[in-house]
Parts: C-alpha cells; sequence; structure tokens
C-alpha cells in the first residue's frame, strides 16, 4: 500500500530536500565520498589555518578544525548545510599528516610497520539554522610487518602523497593491514557516511 501524504506535508517534504548542501572541503576523497549518497552538492575550500595549537591533544584538534571549515563556509553561505571533516593519524605521540613527498611517505610507513595506529575522523554538519551535529570516529588501523621494498613498491603504485598515514585504504593500502576496527569504515577514506548520512536527515533530507 503506498503512503498517503497530506497537502502540508508533501509542501514540508519539498520545502527539505530543497535545502542546499555543501561540503566545506578541497579533497577529491571526501567528493567522492559524498558522492555516493546521490545528493546534489557544492564543493568550497574552507580555507582555514589547520595549524595545531599549543599542546592540543589530536582529538581536540580534529574536533576544532571539522566546526571551523563548517563555520567558515556557512559566514559565505548562511542558507546552506555544511558539512566539515578533518583527520590525523596518531601513531603513539606523533600525529601524521600528509607526506607530500615519496621518501616522506617511505618514512610514515616505516613506523608503523608492525604497528597499531588510530586515526581520528571528525564531522561537524552545521544547518542553516545554526544548529551543529558533530562527531568523532576513531579507527584502529594495526599494520603488518613490512618491508622495505614492499613499502617502496606500495607508494609507488599508490601516489599517497596526498592522504594522511601514507596510503589509500580504498585501493592497495589494504594489503598493508592486518586487520582495521571501525563503526565506520568509510572514517578512514576521510568521511564517515554513516554519521554524515545520520546528521542530514536531522537537516531533513531524505536519504535513501
Amino acid at each position: 500500500m503506498r503512503p498517503q501524504f497530506s497537502v502540508l506535508q508533501l509542501i514540508v517534504v519539498m520545502a527539505d530536500t530543497d535545502k542546499l548542501l555543501v561540503l566545506g572541503s578541497s579533497s577529491r576523497y571526501r567528493k567522492a565520498l559524498l558522492e555516493r549518497l546521490n545528493l546534489p552538492f557544492e564543493c568550497v575550500s574552507p580555507e582555514i589555518d589547520e595549524t595545531p595549537l599549543s599542546e592540543e591533544a589530536p582529538l581536540q584538534l580534529v574536533q576544532r578544525l571539522a566546526k571551523q571549515k563548517a563555520q567558515a563556509i556557512a559566514k559565505q553561505r548562511p542558507d546552506a548545510v555544511v558539512i566539515g571533516s578533518d583527520q590525523v593519524c596518531v601513531n603513539g605521540a606523533r600525529i601524521l599528516g600528509k607526506p607530500h613527498t615519496v621518501e616522506a611517505a617511505c618514512d610514515q610507513l616505516a613506523a608503523a610497520s608492525g604497528k597499531a595506529v588510530q586515526f581520528l575522523t571528525s564531522l561537524c554538519v552545521l544547518d542553516s539554522d545554526g544548529t551543529a551535529h558533530e562527531s568523532v570516529s576513531i579507527i584502529d588501523v594495526q599494520f603488518r610487518e613490512l618491508s622495505a621494498v614492499e613499502i617502496a613498491r606500495y607508494v609507488e603504485a599508490d601516489q599517497p602523497l596526498d592522504c594522511a598515514g601514507s596510503f589509500k585504504s580504498e585501493a592497495l593500502g589494504v594489503t598493508l593491514f592486518e586487520s582495521v576496527k571501525s563503526d565506520d569504515l568509510t572514517a578512514l577514506e576521510g568521511l564517515p557516511l554513516i554519521k554524515t548520512a545520520a546528521f542530514l536527515r536531522h537537516c531533513g533530507f531524505q536519504l535513501p
């Protein structure tokens, strides 16, 4: 039996799905992830200073940056629902950023060899009424023992120079792992889609 809607309910549904959605990121990986939800959206780079504050813990860092990214775009597009996200890789007491060079990528993977490394992926969905929906996904990655030859071969193949931790889990990066523990594996790629979808539903989007 098909669901019945009143005229008022139909108007509300149409208004909700007309909301503008903006991804506050220049990351091609986050763009590709958000495209999975089949919602129209724009990408706008937030252009904020991502330098960690003095003695700022990784958790506080990713939470702050995700919200600042969303707020920076919301100032430009106050009519939009804005998604901000950030990710850090933590190996012991060391925060690993994007390597940018082959040498740095090989060094990061050598340091991660045989170890448990933690990724923190933050999310802030800022509704057009100013309501902020926030979360942090924690992903535990156990690397297998990697030889220098394997590391060099992997970096040459995947070129993960713009990826924190120096791997692409959606590509050959999975061959570096023994295990991954997370409540949302897409968080490892840079955007936790389960939480994103839940927050967007709160903002009025229909998913699916």
